[in-house]
Formats: C-alpha cells, sequence, structure tokens
C-alpha cells in the first residue's frame, strides 16, 4: 500500500521524534559515575571512610579481625577505589587498589579463594558457602571496574585492570560451576540473592558474558518473588529494616548498569516502607526485625549481635534519591548520615 507524499512525511518525521525522545531520554539517565559525583557534598567521603585497607591490604572483617579469613570483606577495597575515582582522588585509589591485589594473593588455581576455619566451626573453603565468599567480592570488584571506564581516569588503571581479568575471569567460572548452589543456600536472604545476581551481572558485562548476564537476571526474576504484599524485601519470613535497605542497595547499583524495568518498578514500595522506618532522630527503627537488632544473630569471631548497617542505609537512601530527585528520601539519608556521625554507627 502506497501512502501520500504528506502522510510519509509524518510517518518519517514520527520516526525521528521517537527517536530523538528515546536518545534523550538515554542521555537524562545517569551512569553510575554520574550519580556519585552528584551527592551531597561531603556524602560520599564520609560513607567510603572505612573502605580503606591497612598495612596488610585487608578490609572489612579480615581488618577488623587482623588475619585474612576469606575474600569476601576484601569488597570493601572495591569500595575505597569507586569512591576515590569519583571524588578524583588517584592516590586514594592507588593505595585502595592494594585490597583488590591482596584478595588475588589468596586466590586458588580453581578461581575460588583460601579461608579459614572460623570460631563457631563454619568455613568458606568449598561448598556453597566458598560460592558465596566469592560472589560477595566480585559484586564490588566488576562495579568498581565499569565505574572507572565510565569516568575519565580508565587510562590510569588500564594496566591494572587488564591484569586482573584473567583473575576475575577465573573466578567469574567459579561462581558459574555454583549456581546451582546460590538459591538452596541464600534463598531464605533476599539481599544475598540480590548480591548474587549483581555479581554475576556485573562481572558479566566487565567480561562480555552473556550466560553470566543471564544468570543475574535469573537471580533478579526470583528476588522479586521474595516480597510481602505490600512490596517489602523479606529475609527469614519476615521484614527488617536493614536488610530491605541493602536489597534496595545492591538492586539499585546493578539496575543502573544492567536494565532491569521489572526490579525497579518494584523498588517504590519498598523504600516507601523503608522510610517509615527512618526515626526524625535519623535512627533506624528495628522494632520487629526478623535479623538485625534484635539479637537474634551474632559475628562469629566477636560474639555480638548483628546490627543495622548504617552505611548502607545511608548510601541507598541516597542514591536512590539522588536517581530520582526524590527530596523525601534525600531528607532521610541525611538524618541517618547525621546520626551516625553523632552515634559513631
Amino acid at each position: 500500500m502506497k501512502h501520500p507524499p504528506r502522510l510519509r512525511f509524518l510517518f518519517l518525521f514520527g520516526a525521528l521524534w521517537l527517536a530523538a525522545s528515546s536518545t534523550a531520554a538515554e542521555r537524562g539517565r545517569m551512569n553510575e559515575y554520574e550519580v556519585l559525583r552528584a551527592f551531597p557534598p561531603g556524602r560520599l567521603a564520609v560513607l567510603s571512610a572505612g573502605d580503606r585497607p591497612d598495612a596488610k591490604g585487608f578490609t572489612g572483617g579480615n581488618r577488623a579481625n587482623g588475619f585474612w579469613v576469606e575474600v569476601g570483606p576484601q569488597r570493601g577495597s572495591c569500595r575505597g577505589v569507586i569512591a576515590a575515582v569519583a571524588l578524583d582522588n588517584l592516590a586514594l585509589a592507588d593505595d585502595c587498589w592494594r585490597g583488590i591485589d591482596t584478595a588475588f594473593a589468596h586466590q586458588r588455581p580453581d578461581g575460588g579463594f583460601e579461608a579459614i576455619v572460623k570460631p563457631n566451626g563454619s568455613t568458606s573453603r568449598s561448598g556453597p558457602a566458598a560460592v558465596e565468599t566469592t560472589y560477595f567480592f566480585l559484586q564490588e570488584l566488576g562495579r568498581a571496574i565499569l565505574v572507572i571506564r565510565q569516568s575519565p581516569h580508565e587510562a590510569h588503571f588500564q594496566t591494572r585492570i587488564e591484569a586482573v581479568l584473567p583473575k576475575l575471569r577465573r573466578a567469574a567460572d567459579f561462581i558459574l560451576a555454583g549456581y546451582d548452589t546460590i538459591i538452596p543456600k541464600v534463598g531464605h536472604t533476599v539481599n544475598r540473592v540480590i548480591i548474587a545476581a549483581k555479581a554475576f551481572g556485573l562481572c558479566g558485562l566487565v567480561l562480555d558474558d552473556p550466560v553470566m548476564i543471564q544468570r543475574s537476571r535469573q537471580l533478579i526474576a526470583h528476588a522479586l518473588t521474595l516480597r510481602d504484599k505490600e512490596g517489602v524485601f523479606i529475609e527469614r519470613g519476615g521484614r527488617d529494616s536493614s536488610y530491605n535497605v541493602v536489597s534496595i542497595l545492591f538492586g539499585q547499583v546493578l539496575a543502573l548498569h544492567l536494565p532491569l524495568p521489572e526490579f525497579e518498578a518494584a523498588l517504590p514500595a519498598a523504600v516507601e516502607w523503608q522510610l517509615t522506618r527512618i526515626l526524625p532522630s535519623g535512627e533506624v527503627d528495628v522494632g520487629g526485625n526478623t535479623r538485625t537488632g534484635v539479637g537474634k544473630e551474632a559475628d562469629p569471631f566477636s560474639g555480638k549481635s548483628k546490627n543495622v548497617n548504617y552505611t548502607e542505609v545511608a548510601m541507598a537512601l541516597t542514591l536512590y534519591g539522588t536517581i530520582h530527585r526524590d527530596k523525601e528520601v534525600l531528607a532521610a539519608a541525611e538524618r541517618v548520615t547525621a546520626y551516625m556521625k553523632k552515634s559513631g554507627k
């Protein structure tokens, strides 16, 4: 069927307008580097202050204990690199990279990592626990490489990234081989399902691996089934004001790099409930929590009860508020950050 010249012109104009609109929409969506740069002044430095490796190159629980426990805690060094890159502090980024080198100094030939036996008898030397601690590290390492590539500083890190890619490939193959162990081990803790999805998705993008990206999407699809009727992410069968926001944080970061429209559509309900748990003082209400702040879980070394991770709460709310230009969420993030500073949380 032939169309009159005027109608053909309208079709052409409409197609060009839609293409231009789509391009404008893409330009209007910030990448993660740009989001981090748009944080309130000083916020990123405050939230990443604990991520610098010690003299041994240790971060997180490895640093706290003074010796190597497992690879998962080394994700802190990756966060330190990300923050330093976003703040244009390359000297700090170089120092934080030491934690990545330290992690890979403990990599085994099978792609997994060395681990000790903890005081409670648990260990991440083998099996599902070895897969879990590996993807805890990889989810931030993949993110660090992607943020560096989005920044003006890629050339500064190019040699180090090229050196780490074969090691990352072996670690990625290790978690791919253990994919079927993930849901049976952590399916009751949705935040860990999302963390695994983040590791597969972001490392899949770094390695240009469609299988890893597909695994990521499968894990996210499962995570979306782990919400209650009001859209709150559930942990051990109920609500938790620390882990709900952890699910928001890690899923939102993944969605900045890998399009996840269904997951992003689920976030407003989870955020809405989270805001009801932020008190006027900035303290996070733990009443009724299934995991944190109520003495139900203890650290295997210190024996102390697991509490709210205020850094992750403030980061999640700042990230979401910045992306969506949501003043209410940003105000809550400000209160949480102020409470952190005042209480030393």
